[in-house]
């Protein structure tokens, strides 16, 4: 017998690719994709069920299809369109998992469980490190958001691996992941015209390309490859670090520079208008910023990603097409006022 593979959050495209990417495993019998909206999107022989797991009866699903392997991808910082608001995306992150654990501790077939967790678990404060590890301690938890779903999610996953020290638990905690298929917060945000930003800031920022993503899900969700080990918390992120002032310019989109109280207001503004989801915690980020250390990602999980941070924006700019000012033009423009300067003035 294969293994039987449990998704949650397949409605959503990051969850459907790695369903059709999972079911390629040669070790694998079955994959069974778990979402309480049907997916727009096909998930190729996996079967779906329709169900929510706020509610006990994901654990009929562990015993009816013996599932051996579960990987817990519906933990997100917004709602899946008319899916619901904030209050219903916190319910479903926070006590949807606390019920997906108590169903996998009650069932003895389950023997690894992969958790999508993220990098706002550090939060993003004046006084943080320049790199977080994986036991370095945020100098103040998050008090809201998603960033705190995340905190807490984490807390019940090291209660259920110290109840059932049979299972291998994997937590990968991802950068923000980009690519052409993204539809996250921070996605919304570059989308739009102009870039709000902090006056006096400049924070650094890391990306995972969703491919990526996908690949180093599937190394948890597998046997360890000899000299390796997945189980464990990681940091997952691309090579480098990118401002994000070289965002915005590679992205073509001129930034408007304005005073924290101003852009708490320009965030409520276009929450009111439906534009995009400018949280509280996507603040704290686009000011102070986030880098994490890869080394347990490489030397531990054994995994290599294949875009690096710029690349993985670069790839995500060219889904989205030239912005107001694209890059070649702004080049231009630079190179003519540097002419301009005396001789000099340039490098002052």
């Amino acid at each position: 017998m294969g293994k039987v593979v449990l998704v949650t959050g397949v409605a959503r495209r990051l969850g459907g690719r790695f369903v059709r990417r999972i079911q390629r495993e040669p070790d694998v019998d079955r994959v069974i994709g778990v979402d309480a909206v049907a997916p727009e999107h096909h998930l190729g022989g996996a079967d779906f069920v329709r169900a929510d797991i706020r509610h006990p009866t994901i654990g009929k699903l562990l015993a009816e299809f013996g599932v051996d392997t579960v990987v817990h991808m519906d933990i997100n910082g917004t709602p899946l369109g008319a899916r619901g608001n904030r209050a219903s995306v916190k319910e479903t992150n926070v006590i949807g998992t606390m019920q997906l654990l108590g169903a996998c501790q009650k069932a003895p077939s389950v023997q690894r469980l992969v958790i999508k967790s993220s990098t706002n678990v550090y939060g993003s404060a004046p006084r943080d490190p320049a790199v977080f590890s994986e036991t370095t301690p945020p100098k103040s938890l998050p008090s809201g958001g998603f960033a705190k779903d995340t905190v807490e999610v984490e807390g019940y996953v090291r209660g259920f691996a110290r109840r059932r020290p049979d299972v291998a638990v994997c937590v990968l905690r991802f950068a923000n992941i980009l690519g052409p298929c993204a539809d996250s917060p921070l996605a919304e945000y570059f989308a739009l015209p102009v870039l709000p930003t902090v006056i006096g800031y400049d924070p650094r920022l890391q990306f995972v390309h969703e491919k990526d993503a996908i690949e180093v899900l599937r190394i948890a969700a597998s046997e360890p490859r000899r000299g390796t080990l997945n189980s464990g918390t990681f940091n997952i992120a691309g090579d480098g670090v990118l401002l994000l002032s070289q965002a915005a310019r590679r992205l073509g989109r001129p930034t408007l520079p304005l005073l924290l109280p101003t852009l708490r207001w320009a965030r409520s503004a276009l929450r009111s208008l439906g534009v995009t989801d400018f949280s509280p915690e996507q603040v704290r980020l686009l000011t102070h910023g986030r880098v994490v250390a890869t080394n347990q990602m490489r030397e531990t999980l054994g995994f290599v990603p294949e875009h690096t941070t710029a690349g993985a924006f670069a790839d995500f700019a060219h889904s989205r097409g030239p912005g107001l000012l694209p890059p070649e033009t702004l080049a231009r423009t630079v190179d003519r006022l540097a002419g301009l300067l005396p001789a000099g003035a340039a490098q002052n």
